[in-house]
C-alpha cells in the first residue's frame, strides 16, 4: 500500500495517479447510478472516481462498466481439484478478486499443516484468498479421518493476515446440545466471525443455533428455509455450485432490498463447470436472466459479501476502496474483459510473477488393498436403507427397499438402479470397510472410484461388479489418489490427484481435459448424472440430510447416528 500522504495528493490530483483507468463507467452500488469520469488508482487503492485525472499509466476501458471484484463467500479450494496457485489462474480472469475458503478438506486428512499451507499459499496469489479456520475437523465422531483439531491447535493459526475467523461449524447438533468440543471453538472465537452450516435447522433449533453468534449460511436449499434465517440475522449465501445447485430456488428472494443481506457462493466448483459455464460471473448472469435487477446481483457478488465478513476495504468503486475491479462489456453478460487484483492486472504476466510453495500432503492414500469380496453387503434381512440421490443437491433420501440375500449377499441390482456403494479407510488407522445401497447414478456395468469423500476422504466407491470396484479402489492407493473408472477390469479414465488425494499438480486446463474424459466414461457405464464425482463424494457427508455412508457405517443424519 502506498502511503497516506501519497494517496491523498493523488486523489486530490496534486500529482499524477499511479494508475487511470479512462473512457468506462463506474457503477455505483450504493446508488445504482452509472457514474462517468476516470478512475484513478495509487498502489493497491482506488483514490478517485468521476473527475479527470493524470496518470503515469493510463488504461483504456471505453464503452465498459467498471463494477467491484466478486467475492465467493464460502469455497474449499481444494474441489476445484487444483492447488490455489491454479484455482488463481482459474478464477481471477472471471473477476473473482476475493475469495474466503475454509481449507478443511485438506485439514481433515493432514491436520494443520493444511491449513498452515493455504495461509501461506495466500501471501503470494494474485487475488485475495482469506483462510477460515476449520472449525470441524472431523466433522463428526461417526467417521475416521487422517487428522482431528481442537480448539487448542486452532489458537496459534490465529493472527494470520488471511484470517476472517472460524470456518463453517458443520456439526450443527453440537452446538445447540452444547457438547464441550463445540463449545470451547465457539468460545475461542466468541465475538468474531463464526461461518454457519445447518441445513433444514428451523424453529427453535435455528434460534439456538443463532444465539452461539454464528451470522453466516450458505446450507439453504428452499426459498422458505432462507427466509427464515434472513428473518433470525442470518446473511444467506446462495450457493451454485458443481453438485450443490439452490440458485434457481433461491433467486425469487433476492431483491434490491434483501440484496445487502445476501451473498454469492461456490462452495464446491471444478475447473470442468468453470470453463463451461463460469465461477460468479455465471450467478450474476443467471440471476439477472432469472429476473433479478443488476443492482442487487451485484451487490450480493462484492458489497454484501464485504459487509457480511468484515472485510471494509471492497466492494465498492469508491476512493479509499481496494482496487478490485471489474470491466465487464454490459452488467447482463458479465464478461470481464480486464480484471484488477488489488491494483495488479491478473493476467499472465501476474500469475508468471508469483512465488510458489512447494505441495504438501503428498503419499496420503495408505489403503488396505481390497478384493472383489470385499464389497459383499451381508445382512439378515431384506429391508434395505438405500441412500436417494437428488441432482443438484447434496441433501439425500431415506429410502427402504427389499433385496433378496442369495449367498449371504445382497447384491447390486441394475433393473432398479440399485448400485453397491462402499468407502474404504485410507488413513492407516483401521482399515475399515462400510457397503451400502445407492439408487440415482443409473449405472449399468463397472465402477467409480474417488478419494475425494467429503469431509474425511477415505477411498468412495460405486459400482455394479466387485472386481471393478477392487480394480477402482487399488489404483487410487497406486495414484497417490484422484478419480478412477473402470469397467471389465480395465481401467477406463483416470486423473491423479496427488496432493492429499485431493488436488492435482496439473495446470487447470489439464485438469479440465482430464474431467472430460472421467465423465464421457462414466456415461459409457450408464451413469446420468451430469456430475457423478463430486455427487459420490458428497454421499459420504454425514452432516447433510438424510442418508449417508462412512468407513463406519450407514448413517441417518437426522437421528445423528449410525445404523446397527
Amino acid at each position: 500500500m502506498a502511503d497516506l500522504e501519497t494517496r491523498i495528493a493523488q486523489g486530490r490530483g496534486d500529482e499524477p495517479a499511479d494508475k487511470v483507468l479512462r473512457g468506462g463507467e463506474v457503477f455505483d452500488l450504493v446508488t445504482g447510478a452509472r457514474v462517468t469520469g476516470d478512475v484513478a488508482i495509487c498502489g493497491d487503492r482506488i483514490v478517485g472516481v468521476g473527475e479527470d485525472y493524470e496518470g503515469r499509466e493510463v488504461v483504456d476501458v471505453s464503452g465498459l462498466v467498471l463494477v467491484p471484484g466478486f467475492i465467493d463467500t464460502h469455497l474449499h479450494i481444494e474441489s476445484s481439484l487444483v492447488t490455489p496457485f491454479e484455482f488463481d489462474r482459474c478464477v481471477a480472469p472471471r473477476g473473482v478478486t476475493t475469495a474466503i475458503c475454509d481449507p478443511h478438506e485438506i485439514a481433515n486428512v493432514i491436520g494443520v499443516e493444511g491449513i498452515r499451507y493455504f495461509q501461506e499459499a495466500s501471501e503470494r496469489t494474485v487475488m485475495d484468498i482469506r483462510v477460515q479456520l476449520s472449525s470441524c475437523v472431523p466433522s463428526t465422531d461417526m467417521e475416521t479421518a487422517g487428522a482431528r483439531i481442537e480448539a487448542e491447535d486452532l489458537a496459534p493459526l490465529r493472527g494470520h493476515a488471511s484470517g476472517i475467523g472460524l470456518a463453517e461449524f458443520m456439526n450443527y447438533p453440537g452446538v445447540i446440545h452444547r457438547d464441550p468440543g463445540a463449545m470451547a471453538k465457539l468460545r475461542l472465537f466468541e465475538g468474531g466471525h463464526v461461518d454457519g452450516h445447518c441445513p433444514l435447522l428451523s424453529g427453535k433449533d435455528l434460534n439456538a443455533y443463532c444465539a452461539a453468534g454464528i451470522r453466516t449460511e450458505h446450507e439453504a436449499t428452499s426459498a422458505g428455509e432462507a427466509l427464515e434465517k434472513l428473518r433470525k440475522g442470518m446473511r444467506v449465501l446462495i450457493r451454485e455450485g458443481s453438485v450443490s445447485k439452490d440458485l434457481e430456488a433461491l433467486q425469487p428472494v433476492l431483491s434490491d432490498v434483501t440484496a445487502p443481506y445476501m451473498c454469492l457462493c461456490t462452495d464446491d466448483r471444478n475447473p470442468l463447470d468453470i470453463a463451461e459455464h463460469g465461477h460468479l460471473d455465471y450467478m450474476i448472469r443467471e440471476l439477472i436472466r432469472l429476473g433479478c435487477s443488476p443492482l442487487a446481483a451485484y451487490r450480493a457478488a462484492s458489497l454484501s459479501g464485504a459487509e457480511a465478513f468484515g472485510l471494509k476495504d471492497r466492494g465498492l468503486v469508491a476512493p479509499g476502496y481496494r482496487a478490485d475491479i471489474v470491466a465487464v462489456g454490459s452488467l447482463e453478460a458479465c464478461d470481464a474483459r480486464l480484471v484488477l487484483c488489488g491494483g495488479v492486472v491478473a493476467d499472465d504476466a501476474a500469475f508468471v510473477a508469483r512465488e510458489e510453495i512447494a505441495p504438501v500432503g503428498r503419499g496420503s492414500v495408505n489403503a488396505p488393498k481390497v478384493k472383489a469380496e470385499d464389497f459383499r453387503a451381508t445382512g439378515n434381512r431384506e429391508e434395505t436403507d438405500v441412500i436417494g440421490i437428488l441432482e443438484g443437491k447434496i441433501i439425500t433420501e431415506h429410502l427402504r427397499e427389499e433385496i433378496a440375500i442369495a449367498d449371504g449377499d445382497k447384491r447390486p441390482d441394475v433393473a432398479r438402479d440399485l448400485a453397491r456403494i462402499a468407502v474404504v479407510e485410507r488413513h492407516r488407522k483401521n482399515g475399515n470397510i462400510a457397503t451400502g445401497f445407492v439408487r440415482g447414478f443409473g449405472m449399468t456395468a463397472g465402477a467409480i472410484a474417488s478419494t475425494v469423500c467429503h469431509d474425511h476422504h477415505n477411498i468412495v466407491c460405486v459400482g455394479q461388479d466387485y472386481e471393478d470396484m477392487a480394480l477402482a479402489a487399488n489404483r487410487l492407493s497406486e495414484l497417490e489418489g484422484g478419480f478412477v473408472v473402470t469397467r471389465g477390469g480395465e481401467v477406463l479414465a483416470e486423473l491423479a490427484l496427488p496432493v492429499a488425494g485431493l488436488m492435482s499438480l496439473e495446470p487447470f486446463e489439464v485438469v479440465r481435459d482430464r474431467l472430460v474424459e472421467l465423465r464421457d466414461a462414466a456415461k459409457g457405464l450408464g451413469v446420468e448424472l451430469t456430475e457423478p464425482f463430486l455427487q459420490l463424494a458428497f454421499l459420504a457427508l454425514p452432516v447433510i440430510p438424510a442418508l449417508k455412508i462412512t468407513d463406519r457405517g450407514m448413517v441417518d443424519v437426522t437421528k445423528f447416528e449410525i445404523i446397527a
